[in-house]
């Protein structure tokens, strides 16, 4: 068969074909049998196991693949092993592969989430389901030959080899959650239509980041005291075809507080940053929008004015419901920075039918700049009545720069519809809006209201 072919079936109706090495499947049998649920299974669907079986060790074991040869239903093309030959002349053509399960919401440049279904199996997201916001296309960086310029006031300079970045400088690990402005910005377009990436719930991942703080990279540039409003530049490697790179900006004060927490990473998860996350070196600004967080990162710079770059300057800025884009000013709004209080669901999905007997709400809750999520709270009738969610516990204590993972089980009828709510309070007990017109906007960020699962009880 040829992966065509094997792709057209993808559901129990068509039947559900995969793929391990060069035999082919017919897994249809086995969904509702998995033990990790018939959701979990059919994400591989019409394509290949390993990307899958590799974020969770329990498929490396004989007994599994003796499972899985009763199902063999015949082998790839020998053709199919080559790979396609690439379009020099596509400037994306050098991006990184990517793994299956990531739901995308743009190809060029590539920006992707993980599907709900396994967005909160773990409390770290595995890399290679760590969503994906890039603006321009991945640079390919020799780590050997890579330098990072860092610039202060008073003409005051270093440059900076990875080797020298790791040796000079004491690594220091913070846990920490990024979050898209326009994480649930497919809310926001169903009031109104806005202008942006269509983000489900899964423009937010955690991660254990590793490297050096910033501080003490601009400390030894030779950073003096500095009085007033000063701004820590970044820009990244990443460009377009004019040659204008990514670039945004975070205030030296928080840059400077060793409470921040601000590292230039070159770890995620214990092991050297991906190359869609920022390979070799990016900047980790714990609580903040994930704008901050530039990647692939060239240079920093001390000034006395924000990034001079589009995305600090006319991008990532919250407005007025009734500004439009023909009213709409820029520069009458502050860039965003710490990320309001944030939940959503994601188990049960959307439209799905739950058995009777007892259901079980899973979700994440989120608040920036390191306000704990003390509380959340879950409705199974729409917001009438509440109760409220069990947090599961961290792996780690220290500020609340990471989510926190819950779950509810209550009892269901037969034939219910539930109209599921779930709302987070954090520690200075910032709440969420109970609906998105209110905080509507036309760039469709900062979408942050009660997140409402319909289902069924059968």
């Amino acid at each position: 068969y040829t992966r065509a072919e094997v792709a057209q079936h993808r559901t129990p109706s068509d039947r559900v074909w995969v793929t391990h090495g060069t035999d082919v499947f017919d897994v249809t049998e086995f969904v509702e049998l998995h033990p990790g649920g018939p959701d979990k299974i059919l994400l591989a669907a019409g394509g290949a196991l390993e990307p899958f079986w590799a974020l969770y060790a329990v498929h490396s074991q004989p007994h599994v693949l003796e499972l899985l040869r009763e199902y063999k239903v015949g082998e790839l093309s020998p053709e199919e092993a080559a790979p396609a030959p690439a379009d020099t002349a596509d400037p994306f053509a050098g991006d990184p592969p990517r793994h299956p399960a990531l739901r995308v919401n743009s190809l060029k440049p590539f920006n992707a989430e993980p599907p709900p279904e396994l967005l909160t199996q773990s409390f770290l997201t595995p890399n290679e389901l760590f969503f994906t916001r890039n603006h321009l296309p991945v640079p390919s960086v020799e780590p050997g030959s890579y330098r990072l310029r860092v610039e202060v006031p008073g003409g005051r300079s270093l440059s900076l080899s990875l080797a020298e970045l790791r040796q000079r400088f004491p690594k220091h690990e913070v846990t920490a959650t990024l979050q898209c402005a326009g994480n649930r910005r497919s809310e926001m377009s169903r009031v109104r239509p806005v202008k942006g990436l269509s983000w489900d719930i899964g423009a937010i991942s955690t991660a254990r980041w590793g490297g050096a703080r910033l501080r003490d990279v601009l400390l030894a540039a030779g950073l003096g005291d500095k009085s007033g409003e000063w701004h820590v530049c970044f820009e990244g490697l990443d460009e377009d075809a004019s040659g204008t790179r990514y670039g945004a900006s975070i205030p030296l004060e928080r840059a400077m507080n060793p409470q921040a927490e601000v590292i230039l990473a070159y770890e995620m998860n214990g092991q050297e940053l991906p190359r869609d996350h920022g390979f070799p070196l990016r900047v980790v600004v714990p609580g903040v929008v994930g704008a901050r967080s530039v990647k692939w990162l060239r240079s920093v710079e001390v000034s006395p004015a924000e990034s001079p770059s589009h995305w600090q300057q006319n991008d990532y800025k919250g407005f007025c419901p009734s500004v439009d884009w023909d009213s709409v000013d820029f520069r009458a709004a502050p860039a965003i920075q710490e990320l309001p209080v944030q939940s959503a669901i994601t188990e049960p999905r959307p439209g799905a039918a739950v058995p009777a007997g007892e259901i079980t709400v899973k979700g994440y809750a989120w608040s920036g700049g390191g306000r704990e999520v003390i509380r959340v709270d879950v409705s199974l009738d729409g917001g009438r009545t509440w109760r409220e969610a069990e947090l599961c516990p961290r792996p780690e204590r220290g500020r609340g720069w990471a989510w926190a993972l819950w779950e509810l089980r209550a009892p269901v009828a037969a034939g219910a519809r539930l109209e599921l709510v779930c709302k987070a309070v954090d520690r200075s007990y910032n709440a969420q809006p109970d609906g998105v017109g209110g905080i509507w906007n036309l760039r469709g960020v900062l979408s942050n209201a009660w997140h409402r699962v319909p289902v069924t009880v059968t």
